[in-house]
């Protein structure tokens, strides 16, 4: 986009996007936050469930957190090849909002119908915004930027609906936080349908007659751009290990809050609710965003290392210290019965730490290397190898509940540390295929 209105230095454009995300993950993380404890809560508890075990809640958390995020693959492919970017978060967001709308209805088929609406939803938004941010910039550094400042908007919704939907929701009726979810997501469609005039000429659909990249469409890749989708693949290899490991904050780790944390401040006489642990994550991103890009942004100006992949395996290495915390909470639970909150305090702050240095990183990095013709398809199987991820850490903690959350948290702890070094020792013939753009 050209002569655009700035604030701050960035176009109106990104704080377009900004709140339609942070609206969308408030709707996403809240409904997130309730759905494991939701399924095992006791039918005949004063805030019923469906009282399954941890196994199936696990089972059924994996498969729809892997699919949310694969249908990014179909939603990359429809924005490239169809609608474009712009029309299929459109038609993602209304798609949200039907399905946590749904949610709100106490009824097995209305459960499982508004969770087969936000997997489409979320399919159709969550890549193509990601790839839209990138379209507001030709300047490579205040992409980086825009993106660290697009992911705080991410948090702060994560942040606020851990608090209030996880709230609501545990303490009120499971279904009231299930319908706030939806009205949330309203509010992002409404923010990115009155946005659209500070996104003219973003996230359109190339393939028109009059767009001036048509002729893209059709023109096969060079041997450069065959070299950065190779980096692309192998990039998302770490976020598959990542997110793999990470994703323990929904299921094993929200399980481990609800029932084996002390959770009691006594001079208070308050019970800290499970899911407000949830928002940690997200209230560390929102504090800790901008003196990790700072820190990145010095560690250049020193001539050291800082090349985008190697930021990414740096926050594979930081994430994995935060489960050698959790493998020494379930040593003290295994001596006397429970473990003290400020373990996952310090664990989801390291957590968090790897995050900042993985997450806006790898969307930067496929803005940067992603032929234009796939871009979306791109993020989509970013999205998809988040999925993927998912699906292991739901995988993981059902095998927690035999082998124990000790042995898999220091195994997790062990695994990512190693490949994270790995990574970082592959670092020099990974960043010749970049050609000088990571």
């Amino acid at each position: 986009m050209e002569n655009q209105k700035t604030i701050f230095g960035h176009p109106y454009g990104l704080y377009v996007l900004f709140f339609t995300e942070l609206w969308e993950r408030f709707s996403y993380y809240g409904m997130r936050a309730l759905l494991v404890l939701f399924l095992i809560s006791e039918t005949s508890s004063e805030n019923p469930g469906y009282g399954w075990t941890n196994e199936e809640a696990l089972y059924l958390y994996g498969w729809y957190t892997m699919l949310v995020y694969v249908a990014g693959i179909p939603g990359g492919w429809i924005a490239d090849n169809i609608l474009g970017q712009k029309k299929t978060v459109m038609l993602g967001g209304a798609l949200l909002v039907l399905g946590h709308s749904i949610l709100a209805i106490d009824n097995l088929t209305a459960f499982y119908a508004g969770l087969g609406f936000i997997i489409l939803g979320v399919g159709g938004l969550k890549p193509n915004i990601s790839t839209m941010v990138g379209g507001l910039y030709k300047d490579e550094d205040k992409k980086d930027i825009g993106f660290k400042i697009f992911y705080m908007g991410i948090n702060i919704g994560a942040f606020l609906s851990a608090l209030i939907i996880g709230g609501i929701g545990e303490e009120w009726g499971w279904h009231y936080g299930f319908g706030l979810a939806g009205v949330g997501m309203l509010l992002g469609q409404l923010v990115f349908m009155w946005g659209q005039k500070y996104l003219v000429g973003v996230g359109e659909f190339i393939g028109k007659n009059d767009s001036p990249d048509k002729e893209l469409m059709n023109k096969p890749l060079t041997n450069i751009e065959k070299d950065r989708v190779k980096v692309l693949l192998l990039s998302f290899l770490i976020v598959v290990v990542f997110w793999g490991a990470f994703e323990q904050a929904g299921g094993l780790m929200n399980i481990y809050a609800s029932e084996k944390t002390d959770r009691m401040i006594t001079s208070l006489n308050f019970e800290v609710p499970a899911t407000w642990f949830q928002s940690l994550n997200a209230g560390f991103i929102v504090l800790f965003a901008v003196l990790v890009g700072k820190f990145w942004a010095w560690w250049k100006s020193l001539g050291r290392e800082s090349a985008l992949l190697f930021q990414m395996a740096v926050g594979v290495v930081i994430m994995a210290f935060g489960f050698l915390v959790m493998a020494e909470a379930a040593a003290e639970f295994e001596k006397n019965g429970s473990s003290a909150m400020y373990y996952l305090v310090i664990a989801y702050l390291l957590h968090t730490l790897g995050e900042l240095c993985t997450s806006p990183t790898v969307m930067a990095l496929i803005t940067k290397l992603a032929p234009i013709k796939y871009a979306s398809l791109m993020m989509g199987t970013y999205f998809a190898c988040t999925g993927f991820g998912n699906k292991l850490a739901a995988e993981l903690g059902k095998w927690a509940q035999t082998a124990g959350e000790y042995d898999i948290f220091l195994g997790i702890f062990i695994f990512c540390s190693l490949f994270g070094l790995l990574v970082i020792l592959l670092l020099k013939p990974l960043k010749r295929l970049t050609h000088g753009l990571d």
